[in-house]
Order: C-alpha cells, then sequence, then structure tokens
C-alpha cells in the first residue's frame, strides 16, 4: 500500500512563506519513473492543480503559482517538496501531494495551509 505523508502546513501571514514536503512510501524506482503533483481544495470549492513534476522534472504550475511557488523532487529520499513565497489569503486551502504512476494515482491525506490577512 502506497502512503504520501504532507507536511509543513501551518498559519502564515499574508505575504509569508511555507514549504510542503510530501515523502512517498515503497520503491524509490516508482517514485522515480512517477509524475508527482500538488493539489489544493479550497473551502467551498473543487480541488485544483498547483504544480506537478514529471519523473524528467518538467514542471509546470497553476497561473496563479506560476512566478512564487516552485516544486522540486529529491528521489534519492522519495520526497517532493513545493516552496511557497508571497502566500495570499485566498490561498488557504488543503494542499494534497498526488503520485500518478502511468494513471495510477495515490493521494495523501492532505495539510492544512491557513494564510490570515
Amino acid at each position: 500500500q502506497v502512503q504520501l505523508v504532507e507536511s509543513g502546513g501551518g498559519l502564515v501571514q499574508a505575504g509569508g512563506s511555507l514549504r510542503l514536503s510530501c515523502v512517498a512510501s515503497g520503491s524509490r524506482f516508482i517514485f522515480t519513473i512517477s509524475t508527482m503533483g500538488w493539489y489544493r481544495r479550497a473551502p467551498g470549492k473543487q480541488r485544483e492543480l498547483v504544480a506537478s513534476i514529471t519523473n524528467g522534472a518538467d514542471k509546470n504550475y497553476a497561473e496563479s503559482a506560476k512566478g512564487r511557488f516552485t516544486i522540486s523532487r529529491d528521489n534519492a529520499k522519495n520526497t517532493v517538496y513545493l516552496q511557497m513565497n508571497s502566500l495570499k489569503p485566498e490561498e488557504t486551502a488543503v494542499y494534497y501531494c498526488q503520485r500518478d504512476q502511468n494513471g495510477v494515482v495515490y493521494w495523501g491525506q492532505g495539510t492544512q495551509v491557513t494564510v490570515s490577512s
């Protein structure tokens, strides 16, 4: 059973920064060939993609995240990160880690990010 465990969420003031981490259990090889992503679900809204990174380290960002957020991965540690800078109150949400291995998708339990104004 694959587990994705997120950490790093919390309460931050508008304009502040947080760094989220997601550690995946299981095979390092499988992690290495998987696309990893960060999603978020704000209260009353649907879950949306924030950023993703492929096994070739190609990155994709939501328009709202470009220039402020950075996704990265450390395959030796089975870990993906999301550095979030200049956070806004409307980015208050539960942030989820996702692993996509050729269409087989796993989700973490989520970590709460609260941005105060």
